[in-house]
């Protein structure tokens, strides 16, 4: 990512054609690096991001507006008290730095005052910096005194820019001339593109290494002395998105190869980031889902383990009760003190003799007594433990269901609701609530298909397959894998013919939508919605159903 002097410069141009004129309406903080401003300009209104992210600092206007923090944070409420209302007057980059500057007249009924937002992108360093005549009335990342730091970023004292890097000006060209002149002197064998490029990049301030790549490749025959300060002043930009398939990897201010052309730097830098960055919020729910529901499966595993084995105990309760029958028919013959017995076994179709260990301690009587209260005992645990691992073993099926859930998830959407069906289980915490008035909660939708002029609709997880089979009417079109878990489909038929086409087409999104996602010939049942039954007091996602029939495919997305 070249968020390089190069790049800022162009981006600061950008946004002051946007801003310059605007006020700021209102402004939010997304998490500790990040701030959104809404800014009402004399045409429309748009969102600036502020972002001192180490991997993602930026300045750009965005899209769409980011959920804030349930609860705004210090520098945020800082920002709102001295900074809300304010006229953007100016955006400009400090010198040849990585700096943007936004300068604001701020009014009130009693004063007004000009203050400067120094939003410094510089990495791991990047931060946000809020000053008035030259002092820091506060920052989003602040030094403490003890630290061994050149600048204190404390509120009250004085703002002093980064140091700059042991590097040389963009601007200098008499200094890179000489410094050119030696890098030739010290390759007198002659050097590629690809270690001048480097040579610069290490050597010049405010250029990624891909920007010098860039600067190299086009100087031809021009002095790249004389080249790169025209280059960093005068370059016209030209935003484009570096495409790897559907993927962007990267943006520029100049065309590149496999390049997709951007109407604005800005739009270029918000797809590219708002791309990564919610990939890895997705990559992070849904891991966080994964190590959830595998903590649960754990626990519920344990649970069924120590049940059966409790119930392989109690299943020898025939045995002890046959021991005792044969202590007490052979009472006569057998005397006290003997540790073991060996008695005809009446019950052993065979004829065999049955070896029964005594407590010497104990009378023949009392021995017959014991195993006789040993198989009443274990009888009763019978029929306390066989609904106990029925029931485990739904809840571990109803897991695995989430599980199955959580792996065919492929975007926040299909995370939401399994998140709610866990914290509803205690799996994960609920997150904090927001304060003040309450965002009315959206569901959300379906999947949903269009073949042969009906509509299909699939479930993303328990609680959507619970919601689509409520809303289906009886005579839609209801299909589900069988013997795998899988996301619920439903045909909006209400009783008009369905084509063969159509019922394969729903089928083969049930079959990817399962387990047997990655199999061949999966079967899937359907039958009419009216022979779908939800029994009561049921998990989600659970459900019995008749009158079907069943066809084999292949999974396919269809995401055509």
């Amino acid at each position: 990512m070249p968020q390089d002097a190069f790049h800022v410069k162009r981006i600061s141009q950008e946004l002051a054609c946007f801003l310059i004129g605007g006020k700021i309406n209102r402004i939010s903080q997304v998490n500790k690096d990040e701030l959104t401003f809404i800014i009402y300009t004399k045409k429309t209104t748009v969102k600036l991001i502020v972002s001192a992210n180490a991997t993602g600092a930026r300045v750009c206007l965005a899209a769409n507006e980011k959920e804030p923090a349930p609860v705004a944070p210090n520098f945020c409420m800082l920002l709102r008290k001295h900074v809300q209302g304010a006229e953007i007057i100016d955006v400009r980059q400090h010198e040849c730095e990585r700096i943007i500057e936004i300068e604001l007249h701020c009014t009130t009924d009693f004063s007004e005052s000009r203050r400067v937002l120094h939003c410094e992108l510089m990495g791991k360093y990047s931060n946000v910096i809020l000053s008035e005549n030259g002092i820091i009335l506060g920052a989003l990342k602040t030094t403490a005194l003890m630290d061994d730091n050149h600048r204190v970023l404390l509120s009250g004292a004085k703002y002093e820019y980064p140091a700059p890097q042991d590097k040389l000006s963009p601007l200098d060209g008499a200094g890179m001339r000489s410094m050119l002149e030696s890098f030739a002197e010290m390759h007198p064998e002659g050097y590629d593109n690809e270690t001048l490029a480097t040579a610069v990049f290490n050597g010049v301030a405010g250029f990624a290494l891909s920007t010098a790549r860039e600067m190299v490749a086009r100087a031809n025959d021009v002095p790249l002395w004389q080249f790169i300060p025209d280059f960093f002043q005068n370059e016209p930009c030209v935003p484009c998105l570096k495409m790897q398939g559907d993927k962007a990897v990267d943006f520029f201010a100049f065309p590149v190869e496999n390049g997709k052309e951007m109407p604005s730097l800005c739009k270029a830098e918000d797809e590219f980031y708002s791309g990564r960055e919610n990939k890895k919020a997705f990559d992070d729910k849904k891991r966080k889902l994964e190590s959830a529901v595998r903590a649960l499966k754990k626990k519920t595993a344990k649970r069924l383990q120590d049940v059966s084995e409790r119930l392989r105990e109690a299943q020898k309760a025939e045995e002890n009760r046959i021991k005792g029958e044969l202590l007490t028919a052979n009472l006569y013959a057998l005397e006290k003190g003997v540790s073991s017995v060996e008695l005809q076994n009446w019950y052993d179709e065979r004829g065999g003799k049955l070896k029964i260990a005594l407590d010497p301690t104990l009378s023949p009587a009392k021995n017959a007594q014991k195993y006789f209260k040993i198989y009443n005992k274990q009888k009763r645990a019978k029929e306390i433990l066989l609904p106990m691992q029925a029931s485990e073993q739904a809840e571990l099926s109803y897991l695995e269901s989430i599980s199955a859930s959580v792996a065919l998830a492929e975007t926040g959407e299909d995370c939401k609701e399994i998140q709610e069906e866990l914290t509803l289980l205690g799996a994960i915490k609920a997150p904090q609530a927001r304060t003040g008035k309450k965002k009315k909660e959206e569901s959300v939708p379906f999947r949903e298909y269009t073949h042969g002029g009906f509509t299909i609709y699939a479930g993303r997880n328990n609680l959507q397959n619970d919601r689509l089979l409520k809303s289906a009417h009886p005579d839609d079109i209801w299909l589900h894998t069988q013997k795998y878990h899988s996301s619920h489909v439903v045909i909006a038929a209400q009783g008009a013919k369905v084509d063969d086409r159509t019922l394969l087409f729903a089928a083969e999104i049930c079959a990817y939508y399962s387990d047997g996602q990655n199999g061949d010939k999966i079967p899937v049942d359907y039958c009419k919605r009216r022979f779908v039954k939800k029994p009561n007091k049921s998990k989600a996602g659970f459900v019995v159903y008749t009158d079907y029939k069943t066809v084999l495919v292949t999974p396919n997305a269809h995401k055509e």
